[in-house]
């Protein structure tokens, strides 16, 4: 199935894209997917291992199933005062 990935700020920055889509193996979870993009390369190596997470728009947990066309988005910790 593919997925497409969306990186922001940071994660944009690590990924050297805005997005991409991944190729998974059925059954997936958005937890498999940032394992797999983990393990894609040197800058996505330092994607966290539990990264706030959107599927299809809406939070979600890292135990949330992935169906083909879906969109992940990995959102990086916001600061503010």
């Amino acid at each position: 199935m593919r997925v497409r990935v969306l990186f922001f700020a940071l994660y944009r920055d690590l990924a050297g894209h805005s997005q991409i889509d991944l190729e998974l193996e059925a059954p997936a979870t958005a937890g498999t997917a940032v394992a797999r993009l983990r393990a894609m390369g040197p800058g996505l190596a330092r994607l966290p291992d539990r990264p706030a997470v959107a599927v299809n728009q809406q939070y979600a947990r890292l135990d949330a199933p992935l169906d083909d066309g879906d969109e992940l988005a990995l959102l990086p910790p916001v600061a503010g005062g």
